[in-house]
């Protein structure tokens, strides 16, 4: 079975949001950046049976609300929100439950260079497994190490990331290189109504 012709499909998904704003009298407003398509398979899955994921381009949902101010003028609220890479969360349960089930779908995730920083990311003292012939990747972070029983051993805690800073592609290699993913990313919630 082929995909319908686009115009079918914006029709279609028109309909869709019109009748999930009629049928669902509460809503979230939700962000989605860095949520991979298999985790947002998964949130999907968990929150069947208590609430409706949507998703879609700006303009199209924006398009759809304003046909249907006349319905329900109280929608207009939405509008403003409507920015960035974000969809809807659709429920007719307890705003607060529906919540934490999507908050509780996060996915631990390597730094990745160029991306910003959620949080400050801090690499404790330790033994990292790996040969002498890294030290000078150590040294160029400027990093103080020392060699231990053939292994490279962090002599203290380094401050490695700041939040809302970018990271770069040096320290994005040394956490992969030992093995930390110091970001969790999942649906970010930002309005209820």
């Amino acid at each position: 079975m082929g995909r319908e012709d686009k115009a079918t499909w914006k029709s279609n998904y028109f309909l869709k949001l019109v009748q999930l704003l009629d049928e669902y009298p509460k809503c979230f407003i939700v962000g989605a950046d860095n949520v991979g398509s298999n985790q947002m398979q998964q949130i999907r899955i968990s929150l069947r049976g208590h609430a409706v994921v949507l998703m879609g381009k700006n303009t199209m949902i924006r398009k759809a609300i304003r046909g249907h101010l006349e319905n329900n003028p109280l929608l207009e609220n939405l509008l403003p929100h409507i920015k960035g890479n974000m969809g809807f969360v659709f429920t007719n349960q307890d705003l607060v439950e529906v919540r934490d089930m999507i908050i509780l779908n996060k996915v631990q995730a390597p730094a990745k260079a160029g991306a910003l920083a959620p949080i400050d990311v801090s690499i404790p003292a330790q033994n990292t497994g790996l040969g002498p012939e890294k030290t000078s990747f150590f040294q160029a972070l400027s990093i103080p190490t020392k060699i231990s029983k053939g292994t490279i051993e962090i002599m203290s805690d380094v401050h490695l990331i700041k939040k809302d800073e970018r990271v770069g592609a040096s320290e994005a290699t040394l956490l992969n290189m030992l093995n930390i993913s110091p970001f969790t990313y999942g649906l970010k919630v930002y309005q209820g109504d």
